[in-house]
């Protein structure tokens, strides 16, 4: 009986293979948009006349958005069943980004933006949970591959598309582009999503409370991360009173997810061992991801002056490696040791940021190259045995839980991550700066040379040539100590990842999914 139950808990049809692509594809359009305005937030700016505070706001308000609806997905989904949430979140992702486009203020931009973030955020948890609900283990080496190269190509090629899209027709394509595909996602998902029923009934006991909590203490996390490092972290008043908000909500958060008996976040999946390992991998995972993304178009903009057009041209090989090399990692994730694949994927991705690490200010799209292909074939090779890991052995019915917390540690690597380069990134650049400084004086007989030959230069065009050589030998240190405080953060997340890798080789082996006979 077990085994007939198990047979029709997993057999597939084609309604279901095309109910999944329709969801992955809506996954693509939540995740991408992350990032899709990264690149061209000046040209937003400008078409609003926001001012350089306001307009980092257009993705603050979405990530802070997007991470309470993560985890809260889960909830909503065992209340209004799969089908009904993406459906309602595909709708409203949709008709959010349309009213972006038409935005004609910052406060109208960051408005949406919220509503975009919040209801993409409930279509990313529900493809991870249907993928390991509805596929038998036996089809887990062709959909792993698949979320995980959305999960991780969608981020890289944001500023590419974003790029383009601005570069050729406007800022506001960013968002219209999601118009025509939203609504057919919208349409297929509510046709075609039959995996599960709802549960109306959950709705009475729906903790209002508890989302106030998870509200106050994720958006306060995301906050004080997104603006702590430009602002001095708590010598600003705003960033302080958020972290005594988050302190609070999390500590409320936590105590209504263990004291209740329908939580808004049920966190029993971290009694799986592998769960919680996941999890924490997936973590790291956000910070490798979201972080190389980060660093390699602010280097190329800060560094070699690139335009947005040019940074998505040079980036896009990640994205292209990462495509490539999603077969064979499903093609080794049922071949081999889960284990020795991790070991792998790290190491690959140590090696890709120990390269970087021999960075100078005159490296292009050659010198990064290599790197970045090594990069897309690491975190290819990594995402597919952590999903397979965290997801694989929970029941059916803690999966859409699971999920949204999986996605949601992910998201906060990125997060912590991003928050930490920032800050490392501006504090090494001065203390670059200032011991660079000390070196070229007077008293270095290199140094007065090159500013002898500048000033030369200089004087032979009818410019002062003694003040143009002092502000271009300034110019020319900071952004060595620029460069300088990249490599740092190069080497640091070389050394995270070659210790995640010693980790790998410390692990259980997964067992094989239980049986989802009910």
């Amino acid at each position: 009986m077990a085994a007939v139950a198990e047979q029709g808990a997993t057999e597939l049809t084609p309604r279901k293979i095309v109910a999944f692509f329709v969801m992955v594809f809506g996954m693509f359009m939540a995740i991408l948009d992350i990032q899709i305005v990264s690149a061209s937030l000046p040209d937003i700016q400008a078409g609003l006349g926001a001012s350089p505070d306001e307009i980092s706001w257009v993705q603050t308000s979405y990530l802070i958005a997007e991470v309470v609806m993560i985890p809260l997905s889960g909830f909503l989904a065992r209340v209004m069943s799969t089908r009904l949430l993406f459906a309602t979140a595909a709708a409203g992702f949709t008709a959010a980004s349309f009213m972006c486009a038409t935005s004609s203020t910052i406060s109208e931009m960051i408005i949406w933006r919220a509503a975009q973030g919040f209801l993409g955020g409930g279509m990313i948890p529900s493809v991870f949970a249907a993928a390991f609900t509805i596929f038998p283990p036996s089809k887990r080496a062709v959909v792993s591959p698949m979320i995980g190269l959305v999960a991780t190509l969608a981020p890289t090629v944001g500023p590419t598309i974003g790029g383009y899209l601005s570069d050729a027709l406007s800022w506001h394509w960013l968002f219209l582009v999601n118009v025509i595909p939203g609504i057919l996602v919208t349409i297929g998902a509510f046709l075609l999503i039959d995996f599960d029923k709802p549960d109306w009934k959950l709705a009475n006991r729906f903790d209002w409370w508890g989302l106030v909590a998870l509200a106050a203490f994720l958006g306060g996390l995301e906050f004080v991360l997104e603006e702590g490092p430009g602002n001095d972290w708590f010598a600003d008043h705003a960033v302080a009173l958020m972290f005594v908000v988050m302190v609070v909500g999390c500590v409320a958060t936590f105590w209504r997810a263990l004291t209740r008996d329908e939580p808004i976040v049920d966190l029993s999946a971290f009694t799986d061992t592998n769960f919680s390992v996941g999890s924490v991998f997936s973590f790291t995972m956000g910070i490798g991801l979201y972080g190389l993304t980060y660093l390699y178009p602010l280097y190329l903009a800060s560094i070699r002056g690139y335009d947005s057009l040019m940074i998505g041209e040079t980036v896009f090989v990640s994205g292209l490696a990462m495509f490539f090399s999603a077969p064979l990692a499903g093609v080794l994730s049922s071949k081999m040791d889960l284990r020795v694949m991790l070991l792998m994927g790290f190491v690959g991705f140590a090696s890709s940021t120990w390269m970087l690490t021999g960075m100078t200010a005159d490296w292009d799209f050659a010198e990064l190259f290599w790197p970045q292909v090594i990069r897309g074939m690491s975190l290819m090779i990594c995402m597919v045995p952590i999903n397979n890991l965290a997801l694989g052995t929970l029941p059916p019915s803690k999966m859409k839980g699971a999920s949204g917390l999986y996605n949601l540690m992910r998201n906060l690597g990125g997060a912590v991550g991003l928050a930490t380069i920032n800050t490392i990134l501006s504090d090494r650049r001065a203390l670059h700066y200032e011991r660079l400084s000390e070196a070229v004086s007077w008293t270095n007989a290199e140094a007065v040379r090159q500013m002898d030959m500048m000033a030369a230069n200089l004087s032979s065009r009818g410019l002062d040539g003694q003040t143009g050589a002092i502000a271009q030998m300034v110019g020319r240190v900071k952004g060595q100590a620029a460069v300088m405080s990249f490599i740092d953060i190069f080497f640091l997340i070389t050394a995270l990842f070659a210790a995640l890798a010693l980790t790998a080789l410390l692990m259980k082996k997964p067992g094989k999914a239980p049986v989802a006979a009910h």
